[in-house]
């Protein structure tokens, strides 16, 4: 059983205005949600660990891409063709503390845990979204360290609902990128492309509802656990993250 967009929410928010998100400006219409994503988080205790299974998976490697300071986490990226990608994250072992809002030290093997969608106007989106009366976490400033020093920064911003469930947060957090910062897909292994990227949950019909307030096109399923399950081609042929 499905539960297909309606554009009620999505209008009463917008007006004439455009989406809350898009890779066009503020003004830009409804997307897919492929389209929408900047990347995918796939969680793990180990990152080596997270590393070695995704190179079993796909035959494509990630390479490191930095620590996260002051979170307790660090990262492999790999590209998704366009402007997408994957981050694998997991526990920083050089960092003391753990602060990180997705919590990974229990993963085994890897999850899909959440997802972020790209915006270049992260203040409009919040501005949009305070209207429609949603509550927020930021805009926050954010930076990663590469490992060849060069630093990264963004700003993030989180739509706070109670649409969570077992480590899976179904509603992206936003994220613009620093106009001097490279988008981690230019300079990421490349051989990976995103072909599709389903939400299931148990409460399809909201989840599906607060995505399309967020500018968001897709359909929810129905399922009894949450999960993000992406699709991906890859150099062994299709292969599907959940």
């Amino acid at each position: 059983m499905t539960y297909p967009p309606t554009r009620r929410a999505l209008l009463r928010l917008l007006g004439t205005t455009g989406a809350l998100l898009g890779r066009g400006g503020p003004a830009a219409q409804e997307q897919p949600i492929e389209s929408a994503m900047d990347h995918l988080l796939l969680g793990i205790a180990d990152l080596d660990r997270g590393i070695e299974w995704m190179e079993e998976k796909t035959g494509v490697r990630a390479i490191p891409g930095g620590s996260h300071p002051g979170a307790g986490t660090r990262n492999a990226l790999l590209s998704l063709g366009g402007r997408r990608y994957l981050e694998i994250i997991a526990p920083d072992p050089a960092q003391t503390e753990y602060k990180s809002n997705h919590d990974v030290r229990s993963l085994s093997e890897p999850r899909l845990i959440t997802w972020a969608a790209a915006t270049r106007d992260i203040e409009a989106v919040a501005d949009r979204a305070r209207q429609d009366a949603q509550r927020l976490d930021g805009p926050r400033d954010g930076s990663r360290a590469r490992p060849d020093g060069k630093l990264l920064k963004w700003k993030t911003l989180g739509v706070l609902n109670e649409l969570g469930r077992g480590g899976i947060e179904p509603i992206p957090f936003f994220i613009e990128w620093a106009a001097d910062s490279v988008h981690p897909s230019e300079d990421s292994p490349t051989g990976c492309e995103l072909r599709l990227l389903e939400i299931e949950h148990p409460r399809a019909g909201a989840v599906g509802q607060l995505l399309e307030t967020l500018g968001v096109q897709t359909t929810v399923k129905l399922a009894p656990e949450a999960r993000i399950v992406a699709t991906l081609s890859t150099p062994r042929g299709e292969v599907q993250l959940s």
